[in-house]
């Protein structure tokens, strides 16, 4: 097998440190090993504030006729592993997983890794990251996957909601004002969310859904404003649909009682 130095997440780009393994320019197989069922996080996106430390496991299934001999995966981010400019080793002493025998054949194996704001997450690396593995069985064959498992790796949001006035006679206007924002993994604080869709939407009282009045676009600070008629009580909110940086948020409802 060609021999690489596997990859370690530093200041946010990938260094190299001393476990061996084979170079990942593509997928590559020797005999019968094979990768199946990789999980990330639970199969939920990963969400990172803007301070705190987020860690994560990954599972997958490995099979050799032979036998299961060692397993590893590796996070970043790129197009590929020799061009990412971001990732994460396993926790573990050497970067490899943690294999459980199921059979003579099987293993599943786990790993868990840390993505942390300002070391090797940056905003720039927000959205889809992959998984790259490689497994050997006992009699040396061995299976590389440059892209396992494809998942998005988000900075958390924020949304606020405030209706007014309150109360207010029906038929007036009410004007409601919020604000999105997310978090920025370089200054350690949330920011605003500039340019964004937000829906207005509210609530009966009696009710326990809501509809959608208008979407309206966040300024150049992530502020949100509009203006709607009170009609009958009940709750208004703001509600953001995310994208692949940026998760889903929902404002709590801000109750106006009509008069």
């Amino acid at each position: 097998m060609r021999i690489r130095a596997t990859v370690a997440a530093v200041s946010g780009a990938l260094a190299l440190s001393a476990l061996a393994v084979p170079a990942a320019h593509a997928d590559e197989v020797e005999g019968d090993t094979a990768i199946s069922n990789v999980v990330v996080n639970a199969g939920k996106a990963v969400v990172v504030g803007p301070t705190a430390k987020k860690t994560i496991t990954v599972t997958f299934t490995v099979k050799d006729a032979s036998g299961v001999d060692w397993a590893q995966a590796i996070l970043y981010h790129g197009s590929t592993i020799d061009s990412s400019d971001s990732g994460a080793v396993a926790n573990s002493r050497d970067g490899r997983a943690t294999c459980t025998t199921v059979n003579a054949t099987t293993k599943t194996c786990k790993s868990t890794y840390d993505l942390e704001p300002g070391f090797n997450l940056i905003n720039k690396v927000a959205g889809s990251w992959k998984v790259w593995a490689i497994a050997t069985g006992k009699d040396s064959d061995y299976v590389l996957k440059e892209s396992a498992k494809s998942f998005n790796v988000q900075r958390a949001s924020k949304l606020t909601v405030d209706a007014t006035p309150e109360p207010v006679k029906k038929g007036k206007t009410i004007t409601v004002t919020g604000k999105l924002s997310r978090a920025n993994w370089e200054t350690g604080k949330y920011a605003g969310y500039t340019v964004q869709p937000v829906k207005l939407q509210f609530r009966k009282k009696s009710a326990s859904t809501y509809t959608t009045l208008k979407t309206v676009k966040s300024n150049s600070t992530g502020v949100v404003k509009t203006t709607t008629k009170a009609t009958v009580d009940g709750y208004f909110r703001y509600s953001y649909a995310g994208t692949s940086t940026t998760p889903a948020v929902n404002a709590t409802g801000d109750y106006v009682d009509v008069k």
